[in-house]
């Protein structure tokens, strides 16, 4: 499939959740279609987005709203106790109760206009797992209602690239949330080609995702939280500066720790942590060393008491491995010198 199709996909995708909230608001006009013999399942369809052809992909969304529309088979109504979470989560906790207390609200005022998609689970019978529509799923949870669903049958692969593809027209989701899905995503398997798909995204933005989920542990993510106001150049720098300090991580946790019982929200945790790292009254900023081609090798920290490099990717990290196995030679030219100047 071309790069081209896949963009088209994920368009097409995208816009499929806000379509039909619109439809069942009464703002969309959508032709009426018999739906097929009574079922309680509905194809891939949409799911398979990465994998079908783009007039496939049209004619099955079109089928599911009618569906929907006529209430033909294709909803369920399951007891939330039988639903569990994605295994991929996509999202971090809210900072503002408050906006999922007004989320609740609107769904147990007006129902729920959307339903939320599951698959059977793969190991566990008679249960289901949520492909998408967590928060929806968790307020008919807390309200003691069903939750209303559509099944589908779909792979682990096309679970995360569904959630993925769906995420693509949500403007809610922070740049470290959409980073930390494409590092489960990556950690599930799933080929660059189909993360840029998903996630809309092309290969140098994955790179820059890797760089910071690969230096910023997971647990450390989830306890600073969505901070929806910090971009990317903030995540990223913060990687670098972790990368210029070897002990980074440790002041990092207890920072974090030290505030645990703060009313800080996320954006706050994160300039906590970044302010943390900042380099104290009187010590040096870490040093770029540049090769000649003005790539990055390494930063470079010194003192007078001690010399720190450190990597951000393979190039530095070959650098370091050179730089230590020149080491011996090192030793012995300063041997040498030493001792001509004692002589």
């Amino acid at each position: 499939m071309s790069k081209g199709s896949r963009k088209s996909i994920v368009a097409s995708f995208g816009l499929l959740s806000a379509e039909l909230e619109n439809h069942l608001k009464g703002e969309v006009s959508v032709p009426v279609v018999t739906p097929q013999a009574s079922s309680n399942r509905v194809g891939a369809g949409v799911i398979g987005a990465a994998h079908r052809a783009i007039d496939d992909i049209r004619a099955e969304r079109d089928r599911l709203k009618a569906l929907v529309e006529a209430g033909g088979g294709a909803l369920q109504m399951l007891d939330t106790g039988i639903v569990d979470p994605s295994p991929y989560p996509d999202r971090l906790p809210e900072d503002d109760p408050d906006a999922f207390v007004l989320f609740k609200k609107s769904i147990e005022t007006d129902g729920q206009k959307v339903p939320i998609q599951v698959r059977k689970h793969p190991t566990a019978d008679g249960r289901y797992q949520i492909v998408y529509g967590h928060r929806r799923w968790q307020a008919a949870k807390e309200l003691g209602k069903p939750v209303q669903a559509i099944e589908v049958d779909i792979s682990d692969l096309d679970l995360v690239v569904a959630q993925g593809i769906e995420n693509a027209s949500r403007q809610d989701l922070s740049w470290i949330e959409r980073a930390l899905f494409a590092s489960r995503m990556d950690a599930a398997g799933i080929k660059p080609r189909d993360i840029y798909a998903a996630l809309s995204i092309d290969d140098a933005e994955l790179a820059r995702m890797r760089g910071v989920y690969r230096t910023v542990p997971a647990d450390i993510i989830e306890t600073i939280g969505r901070a929806p106001k910090i971009g990317r150049p903030r995540w990223v720098d913060f990687a670098k500066r972790i990368n210029a300090r070897a002990d980074a991580l440790e002041l990092i946790r207890k920072t974090l720790a030290d505030n645990s019982d703060s009313a800080l929200n996320s954006d706050r945790r994160f300039q906590t942590v970044l302010d943390a790292l900042k380099p104290a009254v009187g010590e040096k900023a870490p040093t770029e060393i540049l090769d000649a081609n003005g790539d990055r090798l390494v930063a470079l920290n010194m003192s007078s008491k001690e010399v720190r490099i450190s990597a951000e990717d393979q190039l530095g990290k070959e650098f370091i491995k050179y730089v230590t196995e020149q080491l011996p030679a090192l030793v012995e030219q300063f041997s040498l010198q030493r001792a001509q100047k004692n002589n």
